[in-house]
């Protein structure tokens, strides 16, 4: 039986062991998947894969801490791994290790598919300049919105974020970086992304009324924490349609079992037994 698994830690949390296996039982697939938590420290992330791969193991998913180790472990990496500068998912085929970093197509997938949010000239802006955020930018400017901007608190660190994207070729037009000072100024957004790990703590971000357009769409890719802060605030300012990160988790998953087993799973009734009310 083929094996696959997630790497990360803590990793008791993860609901990719439930989806996977719901995956491999709607298509057909016989195969399993597990959890694996990794010691921290340095090598014990590649330790761990070499490891899984002598027993047989397929491939991986890759999750928090061990994303920039994925990137740095793989032999290949896709574009979307290599701008991000972190993998959450590894197949190995022989002596390589392919590396794709499927975070921000999810994203995009679950905006487009799941949410019907067409994305081509819209107004999307991108709070945080973290790994999510990196992750985001080019599968984002690929859907061609009107307007792209990541603003962060340290300004300085959207501004180098955004310049890296631009030195790959991002239209300077299209993409923006600074700080949420410059919510006072800037347009209303048809779709305004938490990427901050404010909705972690509880944390308000400091976001005018007027950043949300009503008919907009206000999404956190954190999920299963219902109504947080930062939704909280969209609701209030009148944003009709919320979204937290669920439909992204399962998207992305079904992105990597597309890519390791050559057929994609649909993922309606998995993002329901998912999602919890956003109250």
């Amino acid at each position: 039986m083929d094996r696959y698994a997630v790497i990360g830690h803590p990793i008791g949390h993860s609901k990719s062991p439930a989806i996977h296996s719901a995956f491999a039982a709607a298509t057909g697939q016989i195969l399993s998947y597990e959890a694996i938590e990794a010691p921290l420290g340095a090598g014990q992330f590649a330790a761990t894969v070499e490891r899984f791969r002598s027993q047989g193991g397929r491939g991986v998913n890759v999750t928090l801490p061990f994303k920039p180790d994925a990137c740095a472990y793989a032999t290949h990496l896709a574009e979307s791994a290599r701008c991000a500068g972190a993998a959450n998912a590894l197949k190995f085929e022989g002596d390589r290790c392919l590396a794709e970093n499927f975070d921000g197509s999810g994203l995009v997938r679950d905006l487009s598919h799941n949410l019907g949010l067409r994305l081509a000239g819209r107004t999307v802006l991108l709070l945080g300049a973290g790994g999510a955020s990196r992750g985001a930018i080019l599968p984002l400017l690929r859907a061609r919105p009107a307007q792209l901007w990541v603003l962060n608190r340290s300004a300085a660190k959207a501004e180098a974020l955004v310049r890296e994207f631009l030195a790959l070729g991002a239209d300077a037009a299209v993409l923006h970086g600074g700080g949420f000072d410059e919510l006072a100024q800037s347009v209303r957004f048809d779709l305004v992304l938490n990427a901050t790990s404010a909705s972690l703590s509880a944390e308000t971000l400091p976001l005018p009324a007027r950043t949300f357009k009503p008919d907009g769409l206000a999404y956190d890719m954190v999920y299963g924490k219902g109504l947080t802060p930062f939704l909280r605030q969209a609701q209030q300012a009148g944003v009709r349609q919320l979204a937290d990160g669920v439909g992204m988790l399962v998207e992305q998953a079904a992105e990597a079992f597309a890519w390791w087993r050559g057929v994609r799973p649909t993922t309606t009734d998995v993002i329901r037994r998912l999602s919890l009310p956003l109250i």
